[in-house]
């Protein structure tokens, strides 16, 4: 069964477990107030256990502070992501996605080479 599709505010919390690892709520909200120092530690704390409830993490209560972390590894998530935005926003065609994002701008030149050099070594 797939899980359900995180919000906004449940990815930011998914894309700090990434980057952290395995975390408590504390561990969590210190990462977050770097970029948003308004976020509250109970928000945080809320958003993770209703994240778990969800399925969207797994938690560790062996110890006294909750340890949370992804239940699906990041790149199963951006994929199902992917597929869903290709569907709603591109009427299902990749290459789509691809030119808007090359026309956009939201690829740098370092970032164009590396996805050449893929596309090279893929024919």
């Amino acid at each position: 069964m797939p899980l359900p599709k995180p919000t906004p505010s449940e990815l930011e919390m998914l894309r700090l477990l990434f980057a952290l690892g395995p975390a408590t709520a504390r561990q969590v909200h210190d990462a977050a107030v770097e970029t948003r120092p308004d976020m509250q530690y109970a928000t945080v704390l809320r958003l993770l256990q209703v994240m778990h409830a969800k399925g969207l993490l797994n938690r560790d209560e062996s110890q006294r502070a909750h340890v949370y972390s992804p239940a699906e590894q990041q790149d199963s998530i951006q994929t199902s992501l992917l597929k869903d935005l290709i569907h709603k926003a591109f009427a299902g065609s990749g290459k789509a996605l691809v030119m808007a994002a090359l026309r956009g701008g939201h690829v740098s030149a370092k970032e164009r080479a590396e996805i050449q050099k893929m596309l090279d070594e893929e024919s």
